[in-house]
């Protein structure tokens, strides 16, 4: 189960498991558009507002997130934040 507004823990398995081969152009862009509407959800919303099962998938996804990009440890959510002046510490 996930968070409300956030991609279905079966849907994303469901996802991975079938070989983009398999996929329809359509199917790929649906995919590639709510993975990121997922992550940048992921980056925006604090971990502790967040359920357990939740908190813990994203940050299985973060920490594969930033190995899949050359162990950067800014993620899409952050770099939203500083583009909206969320980050800003005064």
């Amino acid at each position: 189960m996930s968070d409300t507004g956030r991609k279905n823990f079966s849907t994303k398995a469901k996802e991975e498991a079938t070989p983009d081969s398999m996929k329809s152009t359509q199917d790929k862009v649906k995919e590639t558009v709510t993975d990121t509407t997922d992550r940048v959800s992921r980056g925006i919303q604090g971990d502790d507002n967040k359920s357990g099962p939740q908190e813990a998938f994203d940050k299985t996804q973060r920490a594969h997130d930033n190995e899949a990009h050359g162990g950067t440890s800014r993620s899409i959510g952050d770099k939203v934040k500083d583009t909206l002046g969320m980050n800003k510490t005064n």
